[in-house]
């Protein structure tokens, strides 16, 4: 017992020296209550400079979140500051027909006798609906993204697609004005339009090549036409994704190689920016999956710039045409088709037309229903890459070697792409 208490006296008087020694030697050095801790439990102490860790402590609780979080949020916070006063919203307007109830005799094309007496109305007043003028409404809304400093700005196609409808744009600034369509894109979902206003500030474009699978993405736009600057942050959640998107004003249309994301996108979204962290915008909202929970698709970027620098030289969209109508191979198609290639472009006419366009550039190469397109200037065409996407890259007047399996026979034909004809 006496060796027992004696022990425990050593211990009390070793740890008070210790607890001096360390708090008047050291007072400020990190780690000194560790040291003393360790010593009372008797677990040694790690080398100077370092904590140890208990067993017990699991390795998720080791790991430092809190300042990598508000790393996270700055950038967030950062890219959407840096990209908001170049995000526009789009109101459409439109004379719209007023329509009231009117006084009317459903008798009046009956013979006189009977209206005569049907005339009398009986006590009762009958009404139709009839039109009394118009009134200019809001019919819609979406977003654009200002690409110039003298006005230019990028939306989708679909937003402005209503020739009979104006178009107003309210700026980060809260200014008003009016736009005017200068160009749509014949293939994409893209427009360009155009404000009066000088020293804008404009987006700052990425590259969508680049973009990765898990990666941030950043939605800004005038959601619902009622929320305006809108700001939903998600990842890039797909790649390379192939849509067919419709809506009431615009029909159905066939959208190639978008990028997909959670990032919410609502109605009024469209044509707004998504952004990575560096406020780099990297694609173009423009739909939705109805019914579904975060499932939204963006053009990429870098499909929109040639559509920007030809509406710069020539205030319009001209795009280089091969002339073909077609269906990309893939493995279902293939077996479907009994084709001995899982991958391409088979060239074949559809509801809207021939397979070869007469007097287009492939009809003047040599091209023929039925063949199959497997690389335009050596890039092989597949799910990731299909003949129009490939072939958006060429300007006007380019010359390309097209690689096609016709039967048993590979050909290679030389096409100058000519401007796609408008309609």
């Amino acid at each position: 017992m006496r060796k027992s208490i004696f022990k425990f006296t050593i211990v009390i008087s070793l740890v008070t020296l210790v607890t001096v020694l360390l708090l008047v030697a050291e007072p400020v050095k990190a780690g000194a209550w560790d040291k003393i801790l360790n010593f009372l439990r008797g677990v040694p102490n790690a080398s100077p400079g370092t904590t140890t860790v208990p067993q017990n402590t699991s390795p998720q609780a080791q790991v430092p979140l809190y300042k990598p979080t508000l790393d996270y949020e700055e950038a967030v916070i950062r890219a959407v500051e840096s990209a908001a006063p170049s995000v526009v919203s789009i109101v459409i307007s439109k004379d719209l027909p007023i329509i009231e109830q009117c006084p009317s005799n459903p008798f009046q094309d009956l013979p006189p006798e009977f209206r005569n007496f049907f005339g009398q109305g009986f006590g009762f007043q009958f009404y139709e609906p009839c039109q009394k003028g118009t009134k200019r409404q809001e019919v819609g809304g979406g977003t654009g993204f200002i690409v110039t400093t003298d006005g230019l700005i990028l939306t989708n196609k679909h937003v402005v697609s209503d020739t009979k409808a104006d178009y107003t744009v309210l700026t980060n600034d809260g200014k008003k004005y009016d736009a005017k369509v200068l160009a749509r894109d014949p293939l994409q979902d893209l427009a360009v339009i155009k404000i009066s206003a000088l020293g804008l500030l404009p987006a700052t474009l990425g590259n969508s090549d680049t973009i990765k699978l898990g990666q941030t993405a950043i939605s800004i736009g005038n959601a619902l036409g009622e929320f305006r600057n809108t700001v939903s942050v998600g990842v890039i959640s797909g790649l390379s994704r192939d849509i067919t998107a419709s809506g009431a004003d615009f029909g159905s249309e066939s959208i190639q190689g978008v990028v997909q994301t959670d990032a919410a996108i609502n109605p009024g979204n469209s044509g707004g920016p998504l952004l990575n962290l560096r406020g780099e915008v990297i694609g173009i909202n423009t739909a939705i999956v109805a019914g579904a929970q975060n499932i939204g698709f963006a053009i990429p970027i870098n499909q929109a710039k040639r559509d920007i620098e030809s509406v710069k030289k020539t205030g319009a969209i001209k795009a280089a045409y091969l002339g073909v109508r077609y269906l990309m191979v893939s493995d279902e198609v293939a077996k479907k088709q009994k084709l001995s290639l899982d991958y391409g472009a088979l060239v074949r006419g559809t509801e809207e037309g021939p397979a070869v366009v007469s007097g287009s550039p492939a009809a003047k190469a040599g091209l023929q229903a039925e063949d199959i397109i497997l690389e335009v200037n050596g890039e092989k065409l597949d799910k990731g890459k299909t003949l129009g996407s490939v072939i958006q890259k060429y300007n006007i007047g380019d010359t390309v070697a097209v690689k096609v399996r016709r039967g048993d026979q590979m050909l290679t034909f030389t096409v100058k792409l000519e401007e796609r004809p408008e309609g």
